[in-house]
């Protein structure tokens, strides 16, 4: 027989060439999808029987004869896994669309197979619940409503006015995003909603943060959010560095004028205010039984105080003085109305004693003038409740020493003056 013999089918063709000096075997070539074949077979009739075979199925379109022994069974093997999956699922897929989604997966992994991400995303992800966020915040604050109130006379967990401004701020937000649900959100999201925000101050900006961040936290504990979201990474959820308001102060004779003009109800409120710095809150919040049950210290017990952290504060020869006629006063609070009330009474004071009204004015000039009195940030930190370099970043250089001791030496009045008095409406 004279090789090599050519075998054709219809316009395919698959060579036979027979064996050499050198190789002791029949091979057979062939071209499948224009790269060359080549099989060695150690019987010519077994070469024929294959290459009749090929050229029949290249000449119907088939592309199996490209495929190795091993690479068909493969394939068998996968077209099986694939037809069990459809069974199972109803889902039906395709070899080529599988291992172009494997291969796309696997390049996008780099390092990483796929087995790790899929336990990454099991972990973390398949496990949220789709929550619209304007349903979440309302959870969210209802969950909230019960640290509101104290049990059995006891301080609440959460301030009623932090709480109620609280959902003003998160309901703004949830309005900003309607029907997205939180496990759609994305940093883009923050960034617009505090961009949005830019006609507030940075102090108010930082407030509404502190409420989304917060509100987030929740949303992870309910698993309507993922473990692993990162939103807090939102260049928009960044606090910001606002100018510091300039503090304002009252002058020594500023408070002798409000003292003189208030009445035994006022008085010694504002008394323990400036003479003492306690906060609005913890004066309000004030019994006379934490006048005097320290001898010489006022007790801001650790419900009472803003920080919750217990502090005794020092009764000065003046505040001593002024605090003098209440001794019958034994308990009850030293404030029984509204801090409405309070703050529309001082209103009232303040015009009457022809002072100007300064937010905070008396707390900041206790610290102001007790830390020029001292020159020691960390005693006039522990007598507010507040930090060392809240008072030295805050309060340095207000105010000159001889007028702090003006300010500790405020006395009684020597004459009667005009004294604003509760009007009913007020109290009701």
């Amino acid at each position: 027989m004279k090789f090599p013999v050519t075998v054709r089918h219809r316009r395919e063709k698959a060579t036979i060439y027979g064996k050499s000096a050198g190789y002791a075997f029949y091979r057979l070539g062939y071209y499948v999808a224009r790269q060359r074949r080549v099989r060695s077979f150690k019987t010519y009739a077994e070469a024929k029987t294959e290459a009749e075979r090929i050229v029949r199925e290249l000449a119907e379109g088939s592309q199996a004869a490209a495929l190795s022994g091993e690479q068909s069974r493969d394939a068998l093997a996968a077209m099986q896994r694939l037809e069990e999956y459809r069974k199972a699922t109803g889902r039906r897929i395709s070899l080529l669309a599988a291992m172009s989604e494997y291969v796309d997966g696997c390049t996008r992994l780099k390092e990483r197979t796929w087995p790790e991400a899929i336990e990454g995303y099991l972990a973390h992800v398949v496990s949220v619940k789709r929550k619209d966020i304007a349903e979440a915040v309302e959870e969210f604050l209802k969950a909230q409503t019960p640290l509101t109130k104290g049990a059995n006379g006891q301080r609440a967990q959460l301030s009623g006015k932090y709480a109620y401004n609280r959902q003003i701020q998160l309901r703004k937000f949830a309005g900003a995003f309607p029907g997205t649900a939180v496990c759609d959100l994305s940093k883009a999201h923050l960034d617009a909603f505090l961009g949005s925000l830019s006609g507030l101050s940075a102090k108010s900006r930082n407030h509404y943060r502190a409420a989304v961040r917060q509100w987030l936290q929740w949303a992870v504990r309910k698993d309507f959010l993922a473990v692993t979201h990162r939103l807090g990474e939102a260049d928009g959820l960044h606090p910001e560095h606002g100018n510091t308001a300039e503090v304002a102060i009252y002058s020594p004779g500023e408070l002798a004028a409000l003292l003189q003009s208030a009445d035994e109800t006022m008085r010694p409120l504002l008394a323990i205010g400036g003479l003492a710095g306690l906060r609005t809150a913890e004066l309000l919040r004030l019994d006379w039984a934490d006048v005097w049950r320290v001898p010489g210290h006022i007790e801001i017990t650790a419900q009472k105080s803003k920080t919750r952290q217990r502090r005794l504060v020092e009764i000065c020869q003046a505040l001593a003085s002024w605090l003098e006629t209440y001794r019958s006063h034994k308990v009850g609070k030293l404030w029984t109305f509204h801090e409405i009330t309070f703050q529309e009474y001082f209103r009232d004071l303040c015009s009457l004693a022809k002072v100007t009204r300064k937010p905070n004015g008396l707390r900041h000039g206790f610290c102001s003038y007790h830390f020029a009195l001292h020159s020691n940030e960390n005693l006039t930190a522990a007598q507010a409740g507040n930090s060392p370099d809240m008072i030295h970043g805050h309060y340095k250089g207000l105010a000159t020493k001889a007028e702090a001791e003006k300010w500790f030496n405020v006395e009684l009045p020597q004459a009667p003056r005009n004294v604003i008095a509760m009007s009913a409406e007020k109290i009701a």
